[in-house]
This record gives C-alpha cells, structure tokens and sequence, in this order.
C-alpha cells in the first residue's frame, strides 16, 4: 500500500511539473504569434506545418524530432510539409521535392535527400543534381526534369512563397500552428512547443 501511495504521488507530482513546464511557454520568447493570421486549409483541422529547406542544417537536425512526434499524429491535427523558396536556390530543391509528392516517390526520397547531403556531404541542391538523384527511385531524368517545370509544381511554388511571406518568415526551420504561432529552433522543444499550442487552441474552440 505504502509503495502504491508513493507510486500515486509521484505519479500525480510529475503530472504537475509537466503542467508547470507546459505553463512556462511565452509568447515572443518559446514561439511567435502570428500578427494577422493565416487562414488554413482544412476548417476544422488543427493545421502544423513545417516549412524547411533540403540543404539547411537546422532542418536536418530538427528531422528526426518531427518523425517521432509524427507518429502520434493526433486525429485532429494536420501535418503539412511547405519545403521553402524564400530564393532561387532554395526554390529548385522545394520543386524537387513537389515533383517527389507528383511522381509518388516523397515517403522514399524525403529523408534520404536529407541524409544524403548532410551525412554524406553530397552537393544535391541544384535541377541537375536532383535530376541525377531521383533516377535512383526509378524516376528518368526527361520525366524529372518536365515535371519540374510543369505549370501544377510552378503553382505550388508561387503557394509556398505566398505562406512564407504572409507569416513574414526570415529563415527556417519554421513550424506553424493554425495559421497562428510559429515555433523555431532544432531540437525536441519544437514539438514540445508544437503540442502545447495545438492544446491552447483545442481549449479555444
């Protein structure tokens, strides 16, 4: 009985310092409100979405933390990946990753683009490079390459730029949570940061 007590009140201390923690998220300092919010996709939906580049090391290291939150994706919650073209650069890599969803390839090539140019140090940021990589999945270079300069990817391109300009965002990784916070940095704080404002805004409705 006595262990079942401590065992409850060890139980019932760690619910509350989880709490406290949790309280300890601040506006401006652990995540940003968003000045004039962005309207989702989804009514009804709890929009998370992460906008990231294949060559920013930040986004690398964040990758992992995200996979793992993504496997207790609540039903209320939808998870949008924006791959960012804030310039020309980043733009052909977020086209290479559009083609990936097009051509039915992103759940096989996503992290290993990642891996690929960040473990192993491969220069894969350029059309000609990632043309090169994706035949490794059965996608030809020809088919690659049109469908990288197809008017549906060229469309969601001029998307992904709109969002980050309507968040206003300067660099990434950057996580947004129904078109209202932005959470930023690398490591498991995200998610943590993430999943208290998903309950702030389940509380709100």
């Amino acid at each position: 009985m006595k262990k079942l007590l401590l065992s409850g009140l060890a139980t019932a201390v760690f619910a509350i310092s989880g709490s406290a923690m949790a309280a300890n998220f601040v506006a401006g300092q652990d995540y940003i409100v968003v000045p004039t919010p962005v309207q989702v996709e989804v009514p009804g939906k709890i929009e998370v979405r992460e906008f990231f580049w294949y060559g920013c090391g930040h986004c690398f290291k964040l990758e992992p933390h995200m996979q793992t939150w993504l496997k207790k994706l609540p039903k209320d919650v939808r998870f949008v990946r924006t791959p960012a073209a804030m310039n020309p650069v980043w733009e052909q890599a977020a086209r290479a990753y559009y083609v990936s969803e097009a051509l039915g390839v992103r759940k096989k090539t996503h992290l290993t683009l990642f891996h690929a140019i960040h473990d192993q140090n491969q220069p894969i940021l350029e059309q000609p490079a990632l043309a090169k990589f994706y035949t490794q999945f059965g996608i030809p270079e020809a088919k690659f390459n049109s469908t990288y300069k197809s008017f549906a990817i060229t469309s969601k391109i001029a998307q992904a730029q709109d969002l980050a300009k309507r968040y206003q965002l300067s660099g990434v990784p950057a996580v947004t949570v129904n078109g209202k916070y932005i959470v930023q940095g690398e490591d498991a704080k995200v998610t943590q940061v993430v999943d208290y404002l998903i309950e702030k805004e389940r509380a709100a409705k």
